[in-house]
């Protein structure tokens, strides 16, 4: 994902024009090699080494992190002028501390003789983050028999840099920064921003160190025989003096650890007879939830750390109807912020037009004085349709009817907007095009300037009718229809419905190939076939636009061997004139778009095909720490005792990878919902290879739930209801 730009007028062609600032990702330093630890809270995010520092340099993504500027870059901890030895470094399993145990290297004397042997100090780092602080922890323990005085130094500073700047974005002037000021064992750094703002970072420490200056802390420790001592630092973004609460490090973490437990436990939970699943499934909970960040309208997944720890509308979308089955408080949270900040008026720099979804927040610097335009940015042209499915599958999950009423406004107005806004030629296809040089070429989830091309390598020239969008549009009229007939509106619904079978019909004459046996990637401004075979294909089977006949013939595309490497699905096959498999767009593998894809195999009946990529990115995960998945990885053929080939700079953790396993095990299961009959269903439920059985525990319909359990029995897949909590009925088809 990068952040995108675009858009026109209604019916309005756009001319495109070479793209001269497409806020691209630099690989300046591969974040693979480095293994960072993420922290998230709210609007505050961290990324540290192992050894928990932040080290700055050119391309560094290191520091803490508040609404998209970087008011810490550099942390660095030293003790006798040595960094300590790494022991291990780990997140706890619901993402609320990262603990660093370090230990000494051999100390010499001046006269070169050893002083002091390795591994006889100990240093213990915790840290957390809550409500816009740092919190640290830095536990000193001297495991020898002797007394030993050492020197430990802490060194810190800020940029203030834009997250955009961090990003790689070179900009002609910044503001200013103010000399630190030194008080009560504290620093406060400063710095004026060209927006005329000040932002604040402050070092306190709970005991006054030996010394203090701008950017260092020096401590003379005196460790006795098996002595210890502990320090505890906060680093506070843009807090007053008022607000400073040295030594409350264990009331936050009891208060960050109760705030996330009491967010988790609306979700079902999932255990299996395979560990290393059970820790995949762990790993995928504690990080959307972490990723999660409580807005006035509900509860509301950030897309990801370190690029994209904001409010994204199509990466929410998506996170929820993935984990519509888990906890649907997500999606109404996703639906009811995304509609309070749904665009009223035509605004081109920002390519807002009435009903339009929003793509992208942000608050730093750059994007306050508009020197990236994603202030509150409305570049996706999947957006608003997606946000009318969601609000589709809300309603059959819950059946909540009172929070649909209340969406109906803005349900509506994006309808309208698909109408008016939408389709900018009225061949009834939705295109985008771009309205400013400043915004992407592609808005749709491929947004990569090289993601939509012809069958000949070369580049599309939009307005571009996108394969999925069409989809989206399909499965968002089908919505509302659902939407409108339980309102009691049922000639909006018939309308509806007829205008769904009236796309269906025209997609499978002008995008469906018979020679590609599959859909086209795109229609071009000019109306040309991109006759390029890709992963896009499978988002129409989601949605269900694709006649049966269609679906067997795409599926066989989809996994095929130049498209289904083993881990997963690519982008675009290797037939194809731009496939890389290093590449974002074009030969890469992404969790979540497999997961979209499974949904559509699953949908059609293909269960088996369902299952090989599950099968896939599980045996992926299993070759990476702490068994997240990554936004994605390389396309590269899936080898005998090999794991993955992994992208530079893919975010980790990610919200629709995260979620990515969750859904693929409900589209294996067949799992769905009937909220007006209380009732849980399995259809025709398959269990991947790697599973013999599976607990679903606080599965939520209507007033009650159930927990049931999962497994093979031979050639069969047999549920058993192992708990129950009021009038819920499971029913298994076979």
């Amino acid at each position: 994902m990068t952040t995108s730009a675009g858009g026109n007028s209604n019916r309005a062609a756009t001319k495109q024009v070479a793209p001269i600032a497409q806020f691209f990702i630099p690989a300046a330093a591969s974040l693979q090699e480095r293994q960072p630890r993420t922290l998230k809270h709210g609007d505050t995010f961290a990324v540290f080494d192992h050894n928990g520092d932040a080290l700055s340099g050119p391309g560094s993504p290191d520091g803490l992190f508040h609404r998209d500027t970087r008011y810490l870059s550099h942390l660095y901890l030293t003790l006798e002028d040595r960094r300590p030895m790494l022991l291990s470094s780990t997140m706890r399993d619901d993402n609320a501390t990262l603990t660093c145990d370090l230990t000494n290297p051999d100390f010499l004397g001046k006269d070169g003789k050893l002083r002091l042997e390795h591994d006889l100090i100990h240093i213990r780092r915790t840290r957390f983050l809550w409500a816009g602080r740092c919190y640290e922890r830095l536990a000193v323990k001297n495991y020898d028999d002797s007394d030993h005085h050492l020197r430990m130094k802490l060194q810190f500073f800020s940029d203030f840099a834009d997250l955009f700047e961090v990003r790689g974005t070179v900009r002609a002037k910044r503001g200013r920064s103010l000399p630190a000021v030194i008080e009560d064992g504290s620093v406060l750094l400063s710095y004026i921003g060209l927006d005329e703002k000040t932002r604040t970072t402050r070092v306190s420490f709970d005991t006054a160190p030996d010394e203090l200056a701008p950017n260092l802390a020096v401590y003379d420790l005196h460790l006795s025989a098996r002595g210890s001592r502990s320090i505890f630092i906060e680093i506070d973004c843009d807090r007053s003096d008022k607000d400073r609460r040295v030594n409350g490090f264990f009331l936050a973490m009891r208060d960050a650890r109760r705030a996330l437990r009491s967010s988790m436990a609306r979700a079902a939970s999932v255990s299996s007879s395979n560990q290393i699943f059970n820790q995949l499934a762990r790993r995928s909970v504690s990080d959307l939830y972490m990723l999660i960040t409580d807005t006035p309208e509900g509860p509301y997944p950030y897309a990801g750390t370190p690029w994209f720890s904001t409010v994204f509308g199509r990466d929410a979308i998506i996170t929820a109807l993935q984990t519509l089955w888990l906890d649907p408080a997500i999606a109404k949270g996703v639906l009811r912020h995304l509609a309070a900040n749904q665009a009223t008026d035509i605004n081109p720099a920002s390519d807002a037009e009435p009903g339009k979804i929003l793509h992208e927040v942000r608050f730093g610097e750059m994007a306050e004085l508009g020197e990236v335009p994603f202030r509150r940015y409305y570049g996706s042209v999947d957006s608003t349709p997606l946000f009318v499915m969601l609000a589709g599958s809300y309603l059959d999950r819950t059946g909540d009817t009172a929070t649909l009423h209340q969406l109906l406004p803005h349900i509506e107005a994006a309808l309208t907007w698909i109408d008016e806004y939408g389709d900018r030629d009225g061949d009834g296809f939705v295109e985008y095009g771009r309205q400013t040089v400043e915004g992407l070429i592609n808005q749709a989830w491929k947004d990569s300037h090289d993601s939509v091309f012809h069958e000949d390598g070369t580049l599309a020239r939009g307005p571009i009718a996108i394969a999925e969008v069409q989809a989206y549009v399909y499965g968002a009229w089908q919505a509302g229809a659902e939407i409108f007939r339980q309102l009691d509106r049922p000639e909006r619904a018939a309308k509806l419905l007829a205008k769904a079978e009236g796309l269906r019909r025209a997609f499978d004459v002008r995008f469906f190939d018979e020679e590609l046996g599959t859909f086209v990637l795109a229609l071009d401004g000019d109306k040309r076939a991109c006759r390029v075979r890709s992963s896009n294909a499978g988002h129409a089977l989601m949605t269900g636009i694709a006649y049966p006949a269609r679906a067997e013939q795409v599926a066989h595309t989809l996994m095929n061997a130049s498209s289904f490497c083993g881990w997963g699905i690519r982008t675009i096959p290797a037939t194809e004139a731009r496939y890389n498999p290093m590449s974002y767009h074009n030969g890469s593998i992404w969790p979540h778009d497999n997961s979209l894809i499974a949904m559509g195999l699953a949908r059609y009946g293909f269960k088996a095909a369902a299952a090989q990529i599950f099968e896939g990115l599980f045996a992926a995960s299993t070759y990476i720490e702490l068994r997240g998945l990554p936004e994605l990885f390389c396309g590269f053929s899936q080898r005998r005792s090999h794991g993955p080939t992994f992208y530079p700079v893919a975010c980790s953790p990610q919200a629709w990878a995260a979620s990515a396993p969750l859904s693929l095990l409900q589209s294996c299961l067949g799992l769905d919902f009937d909220p007006n009959a209380s009732q849980i269903s399995f259809n025709q439920p398959r269990l991947p290879a790697f599973l013999d059985e599976i607990t679903l525990r606080h599965l939520m319909v209507g007033s009650g739930s159930a927990d049931v359990t999962i497994r093979r029995s031979g050639r069969q897949v047999v549920v058993d209801v192992v708990g129950r909590k009021g009038d819920v009925r499971v029913l298994t088809t076979a």
